[in-house]
């Protein structure tokens, strides 16, 4: 009986000293990975809205679980308000979000005006202000590019009308991109060659595309021709994912890898940031569905 119980506790000893050295092992390798990650070609983010983290400081701490090298900060939600609904406008948040992300060694790839997926930048009054607040808060935090999303209500495919007013907002707020070093970056529903047309017309190198996978996967164009057509220079910042349905590494739709080459030709360098492309099985499991693709992501671009 004595042996049996002598055999059993060192079984137990055995088993808990491997899984230590096993935790230790994969720390370590963690370790590796996150303090290579700076010096990486292509670095790898997720969005705090799409990960339920709108704003919130826990969006760090969940970033660094799901395995991702930075967060894209929103700036608050629009509604009729006269700017952003963002807590950063006050010093004290922004240095709390600041030692967060320094704290885990991640970073603030991009500030994100998703308020005007829903609202009209070629209509809105005050968007000069709104603009404004944002590029505010870039200098105030460091971060060098910002999202806007052209939207529903300024979609210039369906209401190609309002390309004039598009450009000219653009066109004013472009100066104060300039003078603050920091870079706008547009998304559009035009194809790539449509959109240089835009960018180029607009002429500043304060406002570039922020192209998204979903955008040329929805209207049926190849990714890695349109890439080609935007070129270097224009493209400031990759929504690397698809709309959802299936995991990018389940999805026909999208070669990652053809689209590395692709980038690699281009000598494009930059933050793959990862919005969607969340299982259909279960969209709501945050952790879930972004570890799996920021690990696939990963696999590919920085293997």
């Amino acid at each position: 009986m004595e042996t049996i119980k002598q055999t059993r506790r060192n079984f137990i000893a055995q088993t808990a000293l491997l899984t230590g050295s096993f935790m230790l092992v994969q720390s370590n390798w963690a370790s590796v990975f996150a303090g290579a990650a700076k010096g990486q070609r292509y670095r790898v983010a997720v969005v705090d809205l799409m990960i339920l983290k709108r704003q919130k400081l826990g969006a760090f701490q969940l970033t660094k679980d799901i395995g991702a090298d930075g967060v894209e900060v929103d700036m608050g939600g629009l509604g009729n308000r006269p700017t952003f609904e963002s807590q950063l406008a006050d010093p004290a948040i922004r240095q709390q979000f600041l030692d967060k992300a320094k704290e885990l060694n991640l970073e603030i790839c991009s500030l994100a005006m998703t308020g005007f997926f829903a609202q009209s930048f070629a209509k809105r009054d005050g968007v000069d202000r709104m603009v404004q607040d944002c590029i505010d808060t870039m200098k105030a935090m460091n971060v060098k590019i910002a999202f806007l999303p052209l939207g529903v209500n300024s979609d210039l495919t369906k209401n190609p009308e309002l390309r004039p007013a598009v450009i000219e907002r653009l066109k004013l707020v472009a100066p104060k991109a300039e003078a603050a070093g920091v870079v706008i970056g547009i998304e559009t529903s035009l194809s790539a060659t449509d959109e240089a047309k835009l960018l180029d017309e607009v002429g500043s190198k304060a406002i570039k595309s922020y192209f998204n996978f979903a955008n040329a996967l929805d209207n049926g164009r190849d990714v890695s021709e349109e890439l080609k057509i935007l070129g270097k220079k224009r493209i400031c910042q990759i929504h690397c994912s698809n709309t959802d349905g299936v995991w990018l590494q389940n999805d026909p739709k999208i070669d990652l890898k053809k689209v590395k080459k692709t980038l690699d030709k281009m000598k494009w360098e930059g933050w793959l940031v990862i919005e969607r492309s969340r299982d259909a099985k279960d969209p709501r499991n945050v952790k879930w569905n972004f570890s799996a693709n920021t690990a696939y992501v990963k696999a590919v671009f920085q293997g």
